[in-house]
């Protein structure tokens, strides 16, 4: 027998039913919001990732899917979405329109990772990114965005937040994080060390609990903001506090993509173990200029379907469409265009073997049926069917024209 990949899964019966609602919501609740739908390709030049990602993350550095195609072109599996829709977005031109615009977007993104749970090899998100508002209203809303999704879905969570700073602000934090992880270099972990010299900001982000409490005492970004940065920020923990969201200051939260700066937020639950990140994002102004855009203000979010996949219980649903059976075989063909023209309305399931009345309501029960109809040897004498509300339990037999 040949099984799926490791890390890679399949997704029935009810879990594809969650995925569809999760889908669903954070679909409907980002059109109320203005958004409208892009598909960018699953396969891209890995050029576009390292530029954007950034040679130094891990996702560049250890997890993509790159391999050279049979044109002998260096392409890789998107790890992420952020990134295909920067470049649909300039390839279109509309970096060069004077207008803005909101996309959402859902798909499989590709990571080589050790597969535990709520972290597979190919894993699924639904992401928002807006392009030209460099307003910090706009960072509020895709935090108000993403937490009307998880109300919706009732899902538990906690927000966190912090700033990363821009090009005027960062340049004099970093020489001073450098500083005091050089002095502590030693007591390090192997990837903390590599990234002093590569992406020293990523040491902040580091799980190790030895690193941790090292950085505990570490230089705050926060704390050498440039005016810009200090205000938006203020602004933004205002916003949040007028719209009643809680959230929590994290000193040492950052993006593991290079293109982040000024707002960063995650969204991370306590109910799904070394994984908590269900959702994160923040503002990338620079990166459209980086893929060779004009310069364009941008902020996104992406949310992780498997992180979340058990936190949502689907909604109830009652008893809906009909279910048609036949008690003998000449009856299938005059239940079939019954079924075809009823299609157009509501749910149909046709059961085309003969069985008993009494297997056809087990049928009907099983397909979650709202109406049992059934063509019996005297119904097709008669030109009549069968029929019972499943729901009231009441029964009746009617013309087949008053069906």
């Amino acid at each position: 027998m040949i099984n799926a990949l490791r890390g890679m899964k399949d997704l029935t019966f009810e879990e594809s039913q969650r995925f569809v609602h999760i889908i669903t919501t954070a679909v409907s609740i980002a059109k109320r919001y203005g958004y409208g739908y892009i598909e960018t390709p699953i396969l891209e030049e890995t050029a576009l990732f390292k530029r954007s990602v950034g040679e130094s993350s891990d996702i560049v550095g250890k997890e993509m899917y790159q391999f050279e195609d049979k044109g002998g072109n260096d392409v890789c599996m998107r790890p992420e979405g952020t990134a295909g829709v920067v470049r649909a977005f300039i390839s279109a031109k509309l970096d060069r329109q004077p207008q803005k615009f909101k996309f959402y977007y859902y798909g499989p993104m590709f990571r080589y990772e050790r597969p535990q749970k709520g972290r597979l090899r190919q894993f699924h998100q639904f992401g928002c990114e807006s392009f030209a508002e460099a307003s910090v209203y706009e960072d509020f809303t895709m935090i108000s965005m993403i937490k009307d999704i998880f109300d919706a879905l009732g899902i538990g969570y906690t927000l966190q937040i912090n700033s990363l700073g821009c090009p005027e602000c960062m340049p004099p934090y970093r020489e001073n994080l450098v500083s005091f992880l050089t002095d502590i270099k030693e007591e390090l972990c192997e990837d903390c060390n590599r990234r002093i010299s590569t992406n020293p900001i990523r040491v902040l982000d580091c799980k190790n609990e030895r690193c941790q409490s090292l950085l505990s005492s570490s230089p705050k970004l926060i704390h050498n903001l440039c005016e810009s940065c200090d205000t938006d920020f203020a602004k933004l923990k205002a916003l949040l506090d007028q719209a009643d969201i809680a959230y929590e200051v994290d000193t040492n939260l950052v993006r593991g993509l290079d293109y982040y700066s000024k707002s960063a937020f995650e969204f991370v639950s306590s109910e799904i173990g070394a994984q908590s990140a269900i959702a994160g994002g923040g503002r990338y102004d620079r990166l459209v200029e980086f893929l060779d855009g004009r310069a364009t203000p941008a902020v996104g979010f992406a949310i992780g379907i498997e992180r979340i996949m058990g936190l949502v219980k689907l909604p109830e649903i009652g008893r809906e469409g009909i279910y048609l059976g036949a008690m003998i075989p000449e009856a299938i063909d005059t239940l079939f265009p019954i079924a075809q023209q009823k299609r157009k309305e509501q749910k149909v399931t046709v059961e085309y073997n003969k069985k008993s009345l009494k297997a056809h309501l087990k049928g009907a029960d099983k397909a979650g049926a709202k109406i049992a109809a059934v063509i019996g040897e005297d119904e097709l004498k008669n030109g009549t069917i069968w029929i019972k509300d499943l729901e009231s339990k009441e029964e009746q037999t009617l013309p087949l024209e008053a069906f």
